[in-house]
């Protein structure tokens, strides 16, 4: 189910208490319009008019308080979810909304029939455990959500992008072939790079090193983060602050 949040949900309230209510007095004028040939001019002005005020007097107030409620609960359950989905520090996705909706775009694409393409990566910051130690855990939130929002920075609209991990960010780029992944990959790392950490101190202690891996075809996410975990540990391995991606075979 939609619910519509915006300024106009107000007016959807309104519209549908005057729709209502002028559906309320139509079918009382059209039920006691039987009867009308059989009042006297002073009883037929009193008829319509008591069927005009019932509606307008009861149906509207009832009809606006009922909508009225609708909509509180609907901005309700929308916050609820927002909070659900939303890792607390960062304000991306955390872990679960993120393989749902990787999870959903696979899936659509297996059912329609179409032919899935994008890629997957896996963002991990550098020595975390070093800066917590040198500048203390505030710090260390403040480190990550600087990649976080460097990370939102660099991707497309469309693009999906979750904490997945103390320190680790997945992102997925659905329709994003190999060349444009890499791209966005090595984009996120050279940003990340040059955001000043800590900032009163105008150093740089902040890197990243990301696996990624493109696909085309059926695949599921399990198997995406597979490959792009183990792309990200050959980018550990090899000194860190790099990008290693590779392509999956349909």
């Amino acid at each position: 189910m939609k619910f519509d949040f915006s300024a106009t949900g107000k007016g959807r309230v309104i519209a549908g208490t005057s729709g209502g209510t002028l559906f309320c007095l139509g079918t009382a004028l059209l039920v006691d319009s039987t009867n009308f040939d059989r009042l006297s001019p002073e009883a037929l002005k009193f008829a319509i008019l008591f069927d005009i005020l019932v509606p307008v007097g009861l149906a509207a107030p009832m009809l606006f308080l009922l909508l009225h409620k609708m909509r509180l609960l609907a901005i309700a359950h929308r916050e609820m979810s927002i909070f659900a989905a939303t890792d607390s520090l960062t304000t991306v996705l955390n872990r679960g909304a993120f393989k749902m909706m990787v999870d959903a775009f696979l899936r659509q694409a297996s059912e329609h029939k179409t032919h899935a393409v994008g890629a997957f990566l896996i963002v991990d910051a550098d020595h975390f455990k070093s800066i917590n130690d040198r500048f203390g855990h505030q710090s260390g939130d403040e480190a990550l959500k600087i990649i976080a929002q460097t990370i939102h920075k660099s991707l497309r609209q469309g693009d999906i992008v979750g904490r997945i991990g103390g320190e680790e960010f997945g992102v997925f780029l659905p329709k994003a072939g190999f060349d444009q992944a890499t791209t966005v990959a090595e984009r996120i790392r050279q940003q990340i790079s040059a955001a000043e950490f800590p900032p009163d101190e105008r150093t740089n202690q902040l890197s990243v090193s990301v696996g990624g891996v493109a696909f085309g075809g059926d695949t599921a996410y399990d198997e995406l983060f597979r490959r792009a975990d183990k792309c990200l540990y050959s980018a550990k391995s090899r000194g860190r602050n790099m990008v290693i991606f590779e392509p999956l075979a349909a």
